[in-house]
């Protein structure tokens, strides 16, 4: 059934414009549902009942993988099903009676507002690499963006005069994000200073480049990161999205409303956002428990 998993992927490419992180997540998911339909000498469509789909979320929690996990491959699954219905390769979705494994929401790791001073602070030294991670980190903090966003930043999307850049999000969403006066110096002095260095006159349209004067990857920028939050003392396990949710927990807990945080963040849904809104309430309800005489 590998050709109606071809004919999915390049509709969610072309059709819907994802991006390759996205694609590749699906791809995953629905490779190892068309392996395990193989397995169970399941040859057609026509084949796949709900009992099935049934069967190969058991064969995934078997495999060790989380209520969460599993949720997400079903997602993908009625996606998938209810494409083939769409395109009439099918008769009816599997999927549609099947109940999502339950799973806790998992609250975001933050940082603290210190955690994060030291870690902005953690680039030492006037190196081309320094500018570039001192910059990096200011722009992350500052604007909330995905690590996929932050690489693909072109010289273009810099609109340092009136304070704000242009990110591309998911599905080529285009959204404007305020920087901030920390950030902002942090862009000068690496455009100044830090990029001349690594670019060499090569004329790369990419802000952030590596050692060879490319753009830098998203990998590139987690070992960036840890390697930065290791130098800063920070003992948590740290990752570009660890900076995104501090961003919008710290705006909420110092008064920002939510729509204006979904904007920045560029969530479609305003549900998605919704979870900080339970972290800020955590961390009340901790620090309740911890100071007041009856807590």
């Amino acid at each position: 059934m590998n050709h109606y998993l071809d004919h999915y992927l390049n509709y969610l490419a072309v059709e819907r414009g994802l991006a390759r992180n996205t694609l590749d997540a699906y791809g995953r998911d629905l490779a190892r549902y068309l392996d395990y339909l193989e397995k169970s000498r399941i040859a057609t469509l026509a084949e796949i009942s709900p009992a099935v789909v049934l069967r190969f979320l058991g064969h995934l929690k078997k495999d060790g993988l989380s209520p969460r996990s599993r949720a997400r491959s079903l997602a993908a699954l009625r996606t998938f099903h209810k494409f083939l219905v769409r395109e009439k390769l099918a008769a009816d979705n599997p999927t549609d009676q099947v109940v999502s494994p339950k799973s806790l929401t998992a609250l975001p790791h933050t940082l603290s507002p210190f955690d994060v001073d030291s870690l902005l602070a953690s680039p030492k030294g006037e190196t081309p690499l320094a500018w570039r991670d001192r910059a990096m980190l200011e722009i992350l903090y500052a604007t909330g963006l995905r690590v996929s966003e932050l690489v693909s930043l072109k010289l273009g999307d810099l609109q340092m005069d009136v304070g704000y850049l242009v990110a591309f999000g998911k599905r080529s969403k285009q959204r404007i994000v305020p920087l901030g006066e920390a950030a902002i110096a942090a862009l000068r002095d690496y455009l100044q200073h830090g990029r001349p260095g690594l670019d060499k006159q090569r004329g790369s349209h990419y802000l952030f480049l590596n050692r060879s004067g490319e753009g830098l990857t998203r990998q590139g920028f987690w070992k960036i990161i840890k390697r930065r939050a290791r130098e800063a003392g920070i003992r948590q396990s740290i990752t570009p999205h660890t900076m995104r949710h501090s961003f919008a927990t710290h705006l909420l807990e110092n008064g920002a409303d939510l729509r204006s945080v979904q904007a920045m963040l560029g969530h479609a849904d305003i549900s998605t956002t919704q979870i900080y809104t339970h972290v800020t309430r955590e961390r009340l309800r901790q620090l309740h428990a911890q100071h007041h005489p009856r807590g």
